[in-house]
């Protein structure tokens, strides 16, 4: 099967600034827009925003 466009990999950036990144999946139907999810980033040690890259 081939990789859907309808659900591409999206690269989520951690807003404090530590350059760690989450991998992920969005359905580009229901989200158009970018996507931000609150992750664990263990490079600050908490929980932040995590802003999907393009």
């Amino acid at each position: 099967m081939a990789r859907n466009e309808l659900r591409p990999v999206v690269k989520l950036r951690s807003t404090a600034g530590t350059g760690y990144t989450y991998v992920t999946r969005k359905n580009r139907r229901n989200n158009p827009d970018r996507m931000t999810l609150r992750k664990y980033d263990p490079v600050a040690r908490r929980h932040v925003d995590f802003r999907e890259e393009r």
